[in-house]
């Protein structure tokens, strides 16, 4: 009896603990993440990836004395099952895995703001509930702090490495060129295990630190060179059509291209631009190019014409670079930059990467009058937000660039019942139902600025660029989705439904419809061929006027995946995009090496600081 009181201690707690999280964790991948295997090595590799790292972090616990040991062993268990929720909620709306930037930015999107709410279910607090079992364990008082020998902790890590080291040595005999592949952190995660790849993800990182130490300003010529190469020619009908016109820049949180039209109990979701489109330039194959920094990666991505990072927001990581943003450029023919957002101005470090990019001025939450019934879910409505922007607009020095953030028609679109001018869709899922109605509120907030703007006598001098940001619905609600747009989402369509509304309004103008394949790397360079606007300095940008004429059809995202006017290329597999039908490999393959390549060196761009040697003071 003796001898099983001294067995039952922290080591019976340690193999337990390593039982119960490592047979979670694939119950998570199966059942969250949704984790697929081609075949039987690949499910085997699924199966055990995380048992190896779960036995190495736990076995930490050996590390400290008898008396505290069960207890860090438990404690232990409950950050790595924190981490697994944390990486379920992510996943539910992104359908992406946390990255070592999004922790840090967490002030920064919001924190456990209503948005997180959203996303947790009932079933939850059961992944916690070997926890508690633990915890219990712990109390009882036969429990013997015996000692671990030093041989017993050194098989304890001898094990542990050996489990690492041969579903990872399976991993790469299946698939040698995986780790190389930090875009697409699913394979990561099949590959590496979850909690392997958060440790990955910390090296990665800690690399990319460096990238700017190292960095000199050879790092641009290789490309300058490819850049020289790329049809970045910007002449059209319609250059400097504009020239002198302030420029108003809206940012429609969330908004996707298929609200455009679209009727919900018969009523039109966007009445408003489905009229200004008919006297605009309206481009109806727009793409969303953010990653993780949602509407701060379009903020950049449009500023500065550069893609965004593949984990956490430029914003936050990289706010003391050297940038050539839109705001400098701009400046430097005789404008005045102003960004106006009805949140709080540190939310994605705004007020500090505003100062980075250029801008003259920052008009945040403590600039308008906020209270309890003009605000719902992250901040100021849009209709008050635009009511209230329009006196300091009149007080800006012309031409000026005014950037408006709108905020209401974000997840998970909350809005009060007065402020529903159409009935909710009707779907299983109340986050697709309201997402209509929080579009057709800010259609209606567009339109009384437009209307204010014109009483104000500030419309015939400026030009309007109404863009969507991100998306609004994500995968995880796609059949919803399908259900309200009568169609099944498959791989191909998801990317269709990354199209965002452009529409450029010019007031005098005809309007036209140009279906150009662009995203929004373009919209820079199309802003400034309107404006007959030409850089004084080596930009390092990449993106093309989208009213140039034979520009190269071609949207790239941050994961790898792309579109043409022919392909989509998207979860390893080539689609015609008129039929949506999966076509052969090899038509998608002539355009990898250069998908790839303009990451990278978009990355070296940010991540080496590299404008700073461009010759720009």
């Amino acid at each position: 009896m003796t001898d099983k009181k001294k067995r039952y201690s922290a080591f019976t707690i340690y193999l337990l603990a390593v039982l119960l999280l490592w047979i979670k964790t694939y119950v998570v991948y199966k059942w969250v993440f949704d984790l697929h295997s081609k075949t039987i090595i690949q499910e085997i590799v699924l199966f055990f990836n995380s048992l190896g790292s779960v036995a190495f972090l736990l076995g930490v616990g050996f590390l400290f004395t008898k008396k505290v040991r069960p207890k860090v062993i438990v404690l232990i268990h409950f950050l790595l099952t924190f981490l697994l929720y944390g990486n379920v909620l992510y996943y539910r709306f992104y359908i992406d895995f946390i990255t070592l930037p999004v922790l840090f930015q967490f002030k920064n999107v919001g924190g456990l703001s209503q948005s997180t709410v959203e996303l947790i279910n009932l079933p939850d607090p059961l992944l916690f509930l070997d926890v508690v079992l633990l915890l219990w364990l712990i109390k009882r008082k036969n429990i013997q702090h015996s000692a671990i020998s030093f041989r017993s902790k050194m098989a304890v890590l001898a094990t542990s490495l050996m489990l690492i080291v041969v579903p990872l040595t399976a991993s790469f005999i299946e698939n040698p060129g995986f780790i190389t592949k930090s875009y697409d952190r699913e394979l990561l995660v099949k590959g590496l295990g979850t909690y392997n790849y958060h440790l990955y993800d910390i090296l990665l990182n800690s690399k990319a630190s460096m990238n700017r130490v190292l960095a000199d300003g050879t790092d641009t010529e290789e490309i300058d060179a490819y850049l020289s190469k790329k049809d970045t020619e910007t002449s059209s009908d319609v250059k400097g059509a504009a020239k002198g016109k302030n420029l108003i820049l809206i940012s429609l949180e969330s908004t996707q291209q298929f609200v455009i039209g679209k009727e919900i109990g018969g009523k039109e979701v966007t009445p408003f631009l489905n009229d200004l489109i008919k006297e605009s330039f309206y481009f109806p194959n727009f793409y969303h190019q953010t990653a993780q920094g949602k509407t701060s990666d379009a903020e950049f991505i449009i500023d500065n014409s550069l893609y965004p990072l593949s984990g956490g927001s430029v914003f936050v990581r990289r706010p003391d670079n050297e940038f050539y943003a839109l705001p400098e450029i701009l400046k430097e023919k005789g404008y005045y930059a102003a960004s106006f957002h009805g949140n709080d101005r540190e939310f994605w470090n705004r007020e500090v990467m505003y100062k980075t990019l250029g801008y003259d001025r920052y008009f945040s939450k403590r600039d308008f009058n906020v209270t309890e019934q003009n605000s719902v879910n992250y901040g100021l409505k849009d209709i008050p937000f635009f009511q209230q922007s329009v006196p300091y607009l009149e007080e800006l020095p012309q031409p000026f660039y005014a950037k408006f953030l709108t905020l209401t028609n974000h997840f998970p679109f909350l809005l009060n019942d007065e402020d529903k001018y159409i009935p909710e869709a009707e779907t299983e899922e109340g986050v697709v139902n309201r997402y209509f109605t929080t579009v057709r509120y800010t259609d209606e907030a567009l339109k009384q600025f437009f209307a204010d703007l014109k009483e104000k006598g500030l419309y015939e001098n400026s030009i309007f660029v109404l863009y969507g940001d991100h998306y609004g619905i994500s995968k995880s609600y796609s059949e919803a989705l399908g259900n309200v747009l009568n169609e099944e989402i498959n791989p191909s369509r998801h990317v269709a439904m990354q199209k965002v509304p452009l529409i450029i309004h010019v007031p005098g103008m005809e309007g036209k419809k140009i279906d150009t394949v662009g995203g929004q790397i373009d919209l820079r360079p199309t802003i400034l061929s309107l404006l007959g606007v030409d850089p004084e300095y080596n930009t390092l940008s990449f993106g093309t006027s989208l009213f140039a004429k034979d520009r190269e059809e071609r949207v790239i995202f941050r994961d790898g995946s792309f579109v043409t006017d022919k392909y989509v290329y998207t979860e390893n597999t080539c689609y015609d995009k008129k039929t949506d039908e999966k076509v052969k490999r090899n038509k998608c393959t002539p355009y990898f090496s250069e998908v790839q390549k303009e990451l990278g060196y978009s990355d070296k761009v940010i991540l080496g600081d590299l404008l700073r040697f461009t010759g720009k003071k």
